[in-house]
């Protein structure tokens, strides 16, 4: 069992979240239930299943839930470039945004294999 906090792509998990949160903040009242849900959901996903994955007996576990992070950001990926398609974020914000995203799923892809190999 590993304590999530100490892992350097759970806090950069954390702090994308908070970036999510802001984010959606101005978007239309009318995307509540839709996109900003969908893009909340995905992102605290990601930190999620990082801790979850700490919480659980075994690194197979532990990988499997990696696993699910990593394809919670590529479904956040996708939503923020239909919000950025459809101008609820600014080309800065989304480049910004995705940038965080590319190195998140970068640092899981590399712990998943680190793990493959210890194993």
């Amino acid at each position: 069992m590993k304590d999530f906090h100490d892992l350097k792509v759970w806090s950069k998990a954390h702090a994308l979240t908070l970036a999510i949160y802001a984010a959606t903040a101005s978007f239309p009242r009318s995307e509540r239930f839709g996109l900003t849900d969908q893009m909340r959901r995905a992102c605290t996903s990601i930190a999620t299943n990082i801790a979850e994955g700490c919480g659980r007996e075994g690194e197979a576990e532990l990988r499997h839930f990696l696993s699910i992070a990593r394809g919670s950001a590529s479904e956040l990926e996708y939503h923020l470039l239909l919000a950025r398609d459809l101008n609820y974020l600014t080309p800065t914000d989304h480049e910004r945004l995705s940038n965080e995203i590319t190195q998140i799923k970068r640092m899981l892809t590399v712990f998943i294999q680190k793990l493959k190999a210890d194993s």
